[in-house]
């Protein structure tokens, strides 16, 4: 007993100087010269794995912008520091999944007990972005001096506008895109924020609302025992009930992550919200909803892709299958840079804990595999088809009904690549906002995660090329609707849902009989 008592001991006191040397590091400078060695990694790693480096911005571009980035490191820097040289630079590739990440503060476990008992702080709520302002979109817990509409002026006495203009350049999207900026800005400026200035128990923040400025603290509330208690209940509830696994219940948004309603009387129009294609539970929750469509009166089917930032390429296939009425091949074979690339996947990232060890003992077979999967075409090398994405039948109850599809600016990934085959093959009206995510494809997939040696920062990089099977625009932007509309921010704070009424009145338009 005594020997166990000793084990775990040292294994508390040794986890503890571990978490104590990564936040030493964190604050010890790192050497010019060692930083330029980061700077040649991270890009003789870009040039090696990316497959299409150069879609948005030319070598000898790219070349002169990690040279100069060079000449500007003249004295030794914290990691944190170099990041915020280093990431404008990756932003400047023009490719939304490819982002550099900070060296974060690591937490002690007790720490990290102590923040499962608390609730945020400025993660508690939704922001909108106009411009170099930002308001409170969503007040959910009903925080005073915080509710819908208050504006953020200044937070630790540095004025809003100066944050984000500080921020805005480790942001970005895919080609030329803007729209994307905007929404990636709004989610990720609190945690730039935390990235900067760590986890707080309190923060001075100024507001405005109606003519009336305010200062005051926001603070990191605890969570009670009876809070705690009855949303473990709500959640295990719902996340093992039937409805809750198909329509794919999220904890952390209290919501449904996938969903449909016959928002009308007589169910002529069908309103289908997917908020992520998370891939879980998709193939059961859209084989029951499309077998409802079927039985149903439904002529008109809203699909909601808005906000929703991608995920997995099976689900939005076999939605997509679910539209059409003839056979289909949804996207292009999938390129790589090498026969050698995918050998750099990241593995192991794909698999809980548990299942690790398990993992491992099979990491042969996957090297085979892996040895195996590609194809040399035209100088070129592709992933050969395993199945998934070759020509596919439509399902049995595709909806043939008219189909709208609402998208906007935070459309992202797979949330580009439906509307856009979509739009090309003229199955589908699109309503809203040019997506977030390019029209001609998207570099991501399995990714390769690079530690850059000596400032230890992480760097994911996309190993395949996705791109739909549809004639290209080049246009280098994002899937541009049929109908704009970009909401104003008054009808954002007053949760004017004008995308939406506008196809809802469209419909109405084409059928008046209904009424």
């Amino acid at each position: 007993m005594k020997k166990i008592f000793f084990l775990v001991f040292i294994s508390i006191l040794s986890s503890c100087v571990s978490v104590k040397k990564h936040n030493e590091k964190r604050e010890t400078p790192v050497s010019a010269e060692k930083l330029k060695q980061d700077v040649d990694h991270a890009y003789n790693k870009l040039q090696k794995l990316h497959p299409n480096l150069y879609w948005y911005i030319s070598k000898d571009s790219l070349d002169f912008k990690f040279d100069s980035l060079k000449t500007t490191i003249s004295k030794p820097l914290k990691p944190n520091e170099f990041y915020q040289k280093l990431a404008p630079v990756i932003a400047k590739i023009r490719e939304g999944h490819l982002r550099l990440y900070p060296f974060e503060k690591r937490l002690t476990k007790k720490e990290i007990r102590d923040l499962k008992n608390q609730k945020g702080l400025l993660s508690r709520y939704n922001f909108v972005l106009d411009g170099d302002r930002v308001f409170v979109k969503d007040n959910t817990d009903k925080i005073p001096n915080m509710a819908m509409g208050t504006e953020i002026l200044k937070i630790k006495d540095i004025p809003i506008k100066d944050l984000l203009e500080k921020y805005r350049p480790f942001v970005n999207s895919d080609g030329y895109n803007k729209t994307f900026l905007k929404y990636s800005l709004e989610r990720r400026w609190p945690s730039f924020f935390t990235a900067e200035f760590g986890i707080l128990d309190s923060v001075k923040v100024e507001t405005k609302i109606n003519n009336e400025v305010k200062t005051f603290y926001l603070n990191r509330e605890k969570v009670s025992k009876e809070e705690k208690k009855k949303e473990e209940t709500a959640n295990k509830k719902l996340t093992k009930s039937e409805t809750g696994k198909v329509k794919d219940y999220n904890i952390l948004t209290k919501s449904y992550n996938r969903d449909l309603q016959f928002p009308t009387k007589d169910s002529t129009i069908a309103y289908m919200k997917i908020k992520t294609f998370s891939g879980t539970y998709s193939r059961k929750f859209y084989k029951q909803s499309f077998a409802t469509l079927k039985k149903s009166p439904a002529k008109y089917l809203i699909i909601d892709i808005r906000d929703n930032l991608g995920g997995s390429l099976y689900e939005i296939n076999n939605l997509y299958s679910y539209l059409v009425s003839d056979e289909f091949r949804f996207i292009n074979d999938i390129e790589v840079t090498s026969r050698s690339a995918m050998f750099q996947a990241d593995y192991l990232a794909n698999f809980p804990i548990l299942v690790k060890p398990l993992a491992i003992i099979v990491y042969p077979f996957y090297l085979v595999g892996t040895a195996l999967s590609t194809k040399k075409v035209n100088d070129k090398i592709y992933l050969k088809n395993n199945g998934i994405f070759a020509l596919k039948k439509p399902k049995r109850n595709n909806f043939k009904g008219k189909v709208y599809v609402l998208i906007n600016g935070s459309s992202f990934s797979a949330a580009s690549i439906l509307p856009s085959k979509l739009k090309d093959e003229k199955r589908a009206f699109l309503v809203g906002e040019e997506t977030g995510g390019a029209n001609d494809g998207t570099v991501a997939g399995r990714y390769s995660t690079e530690k850059l040696k000596n400032s230890k920062l992480y760097l994911p990089i996309g190993l395949m090329l996705i791109q739909p099977n549809i004639k290209f625009t080049h246009t280098k932007k994002g899937v541009v609707p049929d109908k704009e509309i970009i909401p104003t921010l008054e009808e954002i704070l007053q949760k004017k849902d004008v995308q939406l009424d506008w196809a809802m009145a469209e419909i109405n338009k084409e059928n008046p009989s209904r009424f």
